[in-house]
C-alpha cells in the first residue's frame, strides 16, 4: 500500500465532519433560543472580547431612559456600547438628536448602519467599531449606556472629568456605586437611572453681596454640598442644592435671609437673574 501511514481513515474524517456539523447545528440552535449572538461571534474568533455582553434595551426602557434624559433636537448623544443602534436610533427618529454609537461588534455596528441609513439618519448619526474606553466623551450633551456595574465604574472618574457639567448620563439597570442618581424610574422589573453631571464647587470662595465681602467654604461629594460661611465673625453652616451647573443656598444676612441662585461657571458663582452679587473661587 502507498501512503497507507500518513493517510487519515475515512471512519477519522466522517466523525470530524459530523463533530463540526454538531457544534454548528449547537450554536445555531443557542442563537435561535435567546443565546448572545454576539457571544458567539466571539466564540468563532470573528468578534474581539467583548466588555459587555449585548442584551437589546426594551423600548419601553428606551423611551424612559430618554425622557429622563430630556433628549431633544439640540443635544448630541453619545451611546456607548450601542449593539444594533437602538437607542441612538430613536434619539435621533422621536427626539432629532443626532450623535455617534460604538461598539466592538462589526456585525451590529453593519446592522446600525444600515437601520440608520434605512431611516434616513445618515450623517445624523454614526456607528462606530471603536472601544468604549477609547471614545472621547467631551462633546456629548447626553450619554446612554446598559452596561454592567463594574464597567460604569472604570467609565465613571472620565463621565465626571470629560463632561460638562450640566451633561446628563442614562443607564439601563446599573448604577454607579456611591454617586448618587438624580433619578431613578422602574420600566419592566428594572431601573433606569439618570445621573446630571455636577459642576466642581469645592474650595475657598469669597461672596460680594451689597458692602459685605463673605468667604465661603465649600465640600463637595459629587452632587452633594456642604457649606459654611464667616458672617460678622459667626460662623453659618448651609447645605447647598447642585444640579448641574446651577447652585441655590441661602444665607441668614444681617437684613435677613438671603437667597442665592445663580450659575456655576469655573471659578466664578453668578446670579441667574438681575440680582447684584457674585461670589469669586480664591
Amino acid at each position: 500500500m502507498i501512503g497507507d501511514s500518513t493517510s487519515t481513515p475515512l471512519w477519522r474524517k466522517a466523525f470530524k465532519g459530523l463533530a463540526a456539523l454538531g457544534i454548528t447545528g449547537a450554536l445555531f440552535f443557542a442563537i435561535a433560543f435567546g443565546f448572545d449572538a454576539s457571544a458567539v461571534r466571539v466564540f468563532l474568533g470573528l468578534t474581539p472580547p467583548l466588555d459587555v455582553p449585548y442584551v437589546g434595551t426594551r423600548p419601553a426602557t428606551v423611551d424612559t431612559m430618554l425622557d429622563m434624559a430630556e433628549v431633544g433636537p439640540s443635544d448630541h448623544v453619545i451611546d456607548l456600547g450601542t449593539g444594533d443602534g437602538r437607542i441612538l436610533l430613536s434619539a435621533a427618529q422621536e427626539r432629532g438628536a443626532g450623535g455617534v454609537g460604538v461598539d466592538l461588534d462589526p456585525v451590529l455596528i453593519d446592522q446600525a448602519t444600515d437601520a440608520a441609513a434605512s431611516a434616513g439618519l445618515t450623517g445624523r448619526v454614526i456607528f462606530l467599531e471603536q472601544d468604549l474606553f477609547d471614545t472621547p466623551l467631551h462633546e456629548a450633551d447626553v450619554v446612554t449606556m446598559f452596561l454592567l456595574p463594574s464597567v460604569n465604574l472604570r467609565l465613571r472618574p472620565r463621565l465626571l472629568e470629560e463632561l460638562e457639567a450640566g451633561s446628563r448620563i442614562v443607564s439601563n439597570r446599573f448604577d454607579m456605586g456611591d454617586w448618587r442618581p438624580d433619578d431613578v424610574r422602574r420600566v419592566g422589573g428594572y431601573e433606569a437611572y439618570l445621573w446630571i453631571v455636577p459642576a466642581q464647587v469645592a474650595g475657598s470662595w469669597r461672596l460680594d453681596v451689597g458692602e459685605s465681602s463673605i468667604p465661603l467654604e465649600l465640600e463637595q461629594s459629587f452632587q452633594d454640598v456642604q457649606g459654611t460661611a464667616a458672617i460678622n465673625g459667626q460662623i453659618q453652616l448651609f447645605t447647598p442644592v447642585l444640579r448641574g451647573d446651577r447652585l441655590r443656598f441661602s444665607l441668614d444676612l444681617p437684613g435677613g435671609e438671603q437667597v442665592f441662585d445663580g450659575l456655576v461657571d469655573g471659578d466664578q458663582f453668578f446670579p441667574a437673574d438681575d440680582a447684584e452679587w457674585l461670589a469669586v473661587r480664591e
